[in-house]
């Protein structure tokens, strides 16, 4: 908005000679071009307005950087003025990076921005410090898990108003706690991507990637469009970091660091902003190797969820071929951050993967047992609780919490929820429906367990809304003993997180990480503040000879389990000596 009555439209669309602005109850308005390819057009109109761009003369689309719609990704945006909402919380600065727990969430899931809301006194008593909302990018269809997103400024309306989410984020920081958004610059979804009607130079055609030709970063105007964006979410609607979803795809490392300077540079210096990657690439300079590094704050540890998922379930299909030591390639992970460091990768036809990570602070990794990817991209969705022994996960939870990494959870993971959490979307494109049902069995068809086409057949397709309604979470009650017990085990945990391990995150080094045979791992690190913290877990069935560590007995799974060298079955302890 020029002011309140007046706004400048504009859309880069290199490919068109002419574009028309069609604004309701108004004639349509010719944009002035530029020799660059942009196209301006002034217009009297105030916040409500709605409004398009006629790209072509059979073609009227929504704008590609659309704050708000008028419902769906097809139908037309609406003009918003300045931020107006009456923010609560003034003096919040954020947390510091090393008190961060991340609790990951689906909005949908959930009951949108209000019902993310109503949860956050429950999730601030469990000791969560940071909630991660999947990507809230407006999709085609009420249901979505986010990634299809073609319009990455306007928050989907399936979740609520802008203003409520807003008020979310006011209301999570009156109780300490940060708000990340997981944001996806790698792709766009396949329905309503109009780039290619009007600015095919937004996108490579000599690199492929799954969802068709890699954005061009190396164009100016496509870097603004992401790197505005990211500004956009921090400072508008005050999230407190982004989480960058599978970076590798993007495959412009020089773009990934003039993001990371930008932001920093666009944002107030006294706020704690955290970027957080995920990079099958394992590319450690885009990492910090001490805490004023100006880069991002850390990656998703997928080694590690690797390693600690095939010694709890056994499994070694897929990606998870690449973890035939897993007891081994654990005590790397925790001892230098990632398991392929150079190596090469069976899984993907003998490619090397990865960089030496060992300089790097433990805090530059985030470690999980479950996540959206991990769960959900199985074919039936199952969690944990269905795939291994409880004693075993529950020694793989007092790793997680306990160790100097940031810990993830995934929503439901705290009381031990049983509902799977599925794939699934809400396209009304008959024939994309089709095809994202197709695409997803025959993903699976390379498994041995389904290869027939019975089989196959008894994947849940991801449009029919049976699919997104058995991922709805169960919600805990006082009268289920189970989650009861589950909610008081992540609770005791992060409890002694937050009084003794996260005043020693910032300077923590690895001292020594070894495996125990083929089923366990022990692995210590010296604190900043000068403490030694060791943790032992066993997830096999069979008795493991483990040195105690250093000082006395800090926390253990069962609580009982001995210490004299001798570490049970599906048993964990930590041990740490004060400074």
């Amino acid at each position: 908005m020029l002011d309140d009555r007046t706004a400048r439209f504009v859309l880069w669309a290199p490919a068109r000679d002419a574009i028309a602005l069609e604004i309701d109850e108004q004639p349509p308005i010719a944009m002035n071009r530029d020799e660059k390819g942009y196209f301006t057009a002034v217009a009297f109109c105030t916040p409500g307005t709605r409004y398009r761009f006629r790209v072509q003369p059979d073609l009227v689309v929504a704008d590609p950087a659309s704050r708000l719609q008028d419902g769906d990704v097809h139908d037309a945006s609406i003009l918003v003025g300045p931020d107006t909402y009456p923010w609560q919380c003034e003096t919040w600065r954020g947390r510091p990076w090393h008190e961060t727990v991340i609790y990951e969430i689906h909005p949908g899931i959930c009951g949108g921005f209000v019902g993310i809301e109503a949860s956050l006194p429950d999730l601030a008593k469990l000791g969560v410090t940071a909630i991660e909302l999947m990507p809230i990018a407006d999709f085609p269809g009420v249901r979505n898990w986010g990634y299809d997103g073609v319009l990455p400024y306007a928050p989907d309306t399936a979740y609520g108003a802008p203003n409520a989410l807003k008020h979310m984020i006011d209301t999570a920081h009156s109780h300490g706690t940060m708000v990340f958004l997981d944001v996806v610059y790698n792709h766009f979804g396949p329905d309503s991507n109009y780039f290619h009607s009007f600015a095919p130079q937004f996108f490579r055609d000599d690199i492929k990637t799954p969802w068709g030709g890699a954005i061009d970063f190396r164009r100016e105007p496509v870097r603004r469009y992401f790197i505005d964006n990211a500004l956009y979410w921090l400072n508008e609607f005050r999230f407190d970091g982004l989480r960058f979803d599978a970076v590798h795809a993007i495959g412009d490392s020089e773009f990934l660091h003039v993001m990371v300077r930008e932001i920093r540079a666009n944002t107030a210096s006294d706020r704690h902003i955290h970027l957080v990657l995920e990079n099958d690439d394992n590319d450690a300079t885009l990492l910090p190797a001490t805490p004023a590094s100006p880069l991002y704050d850390a990656q998703w540890a997928d080694d590690t969820h690797h390693c600690l998922h095939v010694l709890l379930t056994g499994e070694q299909s897929g990606y998870y071929e690449d973890y035939r030591n897993p007891a081994r390639q654990l005590a790397r992970c925790l001892g230098e951050g990632f398991a392929y460091q150079g190596e090469s990768s069976s899984h993907r036809d003998g490619t090397v993967r990865g960089a030496p990570s060992a300089h790097l602070p433990p805090s530059a990794f985030v470690a999980f047992l479950q996540n959206h990817d991990q769960i959900g991209n199985r074919a039936f969705g199952e969690r944990l609780t269905m795939l291994a022994d409880h004693g075993a996960l529950r020694a793989a939870i007092l790793l997680l919490l306990l160790s100097p990494q940031i810990p993830l959870i995934f929503m439901g993971e705290e009381y031990g929820e049983t509902r799977p959490f599925l794939y699934f979307t809400d396209h009304r494109d008959p024939e994309l429906a089709k095809a994202v049902r197709q695409g997803r069995r025959r993903e699976f068809a390379r498994f041995k367990e389904f290869a027939s086409e019975e089989a196959q057949l008894r994947i849940p397709d991801p449009n029919d809304k049976t699919t997104f309604e058995v991922s709805i979470l169960q919600a805990a009650n006082a009268e289920d003993s189970a989650a009861v017990e589950w909610f008081a085990f992540y609770r005791h945990l992060l409890r002694l997180r937050h009084q003794a391990i996260v005043p020693g995150i910032p300077g923590a080094r690895s001292i020594g990480a070894e495996a125990l045979e083929t089923s366990g791992v022990r692995a210590a690190w010296r604190f900043g503040n000068g403490a030694i913290l060791t943790i032992a877990g066993n997830f096999g069935i069979g008795v493991l000879m483990c040195e105690a560590g250093a000082g006395a007995v800090f926390a253990a799974t069962p609580p009982d389990v001995g210490t004299d060298n001798v570490l049970p079955p599906r048993a964990a302890i930590a041990w740490l000596q004060p400074a």
